[in-house]
């Protein structure tokens, strides 16, 4: 099955500022992508319209998969988007939120909670609401939830936030082990972030 993602002369603009401008761009399934740029220049912006959660302001969003043409209200179930402003319910435990989560969207390699849990090395957590984690924790169970989940589509924006260097080289090995054959765009002016992109956009290009 092969899934993409057409930009056709996208812009987008908050009340008088355009944020991007003439993105005529191409993603497809099984290669991965870089969007890269300073603070502020609108990668998390374009990821969201990867996402079908912004409108274009201006230009054309069409997804398709094996040549049939998608709509946005169907979208969402071929994706995973983790980010640091997406929240986590906090008054879940980390079984529990895992095990919601489970309920929308499977596990690749059929992995059960208590798999997750061990890839997570929080064992010791699992009964602990997720309101009481660290920021560091937060971020890891968000990758986890959405590089593990069983879709085509993997969005990541500014993915080792919050992680020290441990936590990177985890996040690092996670993604090696569970990106293949998906369709990866990941947002960051951090190279490590995505230095097993094949593709590289830069955002500036679009202002």
């Amino acid at each position: 099955m092969s899934l993409k993602i057409e930009l056709s002369h996208i812009s987008k603009r908050f009340k008088r500022e355009w944020i991007l401008k003439d993105i005529s761009l191409a993603f497809e399934e099984g290669l991965s992508y870089a969007v890269s740029g300073p603070n502020g220049s609108g990668k998390s912006t374009l990821l969201r319209i990867l996402a079908a959660y912004l409108t274009p302001s201006k230009g054309q969003l069409q997804f398709s998969r094996n040549g049939r043409k998608l709509e946005l209200s169907e979208v969402y179930q071929f994706l995973s988007y983790a980010a640091p402003y997406i929240d986590l319910i906090g008054e879940l435990t980390l079984t529990e939120m895992i095990r919601f989560h489970q309920q929308f969207k499977s596990f690749q390699e059929n992995l059960s909670p208590k798999e997750v849990i061990e890839l997570l090395d929080m064992k010791s957590s699992r009964n602990k609401p997720v309101k009481n984690f660290s920021s560091g924790m937060k971020q890891r169970l968000k990758l986890v939830l959405n590089i593990c989940t069983d879709t085509p589509i993997l969005l990541l924006d500014e993915p080792t936030s919050n992680l020290d260097q441990q936590g990177v080289d985890w996040y690092l090995s996670l993604i090696e082990r569970f990106r293949q054959d998906r369709l990866v765009v990941v947002a960051s002016n951090v190279p490590t972030d995505f230095q097993f992109c094949k593709h590289l956009i830069n955002i500036q290009d679009y202002k």
